[in-house]
């Protein structure tokens, strides 16, 4: 997974990843992927999937947040915000 930096024994991360020239609304969509110990890894953290979560028809910005506790558990998750 990807992180503007990495902590080793704990991460907690928000970064921005793009922005449009929509207004921005009051909708936030949210879509995740999770990893325990490196061995699983599941779901979808893709930007489609935060619109629809968010019902969001206009994108104006797409953030990224990243949390890990040491090799246990990692997460990460792509908010959308438009309207």
């Amino acid at each position: 997974m990807r992180s503007p930096v990495v902590g080793l024994a704990y991460s907690d991360v928000q970064a921005g990843r793009a922005v449009t020239s929509n207004q921005s609304g009051n909708r936030i969509g949210e879509a995740c992927a999770s990893s325990i110990l490196g061995l699983i890894a599941t779901g979808d953290a893709s930007v489609e999937s935060a619109r629809r979560n968010g019902a969001i028809t206009l994108i104006a910005s797409v953030d990224e947040t990243y949390q890990s506790y040491f090799i246990f558990y990692s997460k990460f998750c792509t908010v959308v915000r438009g309207r």
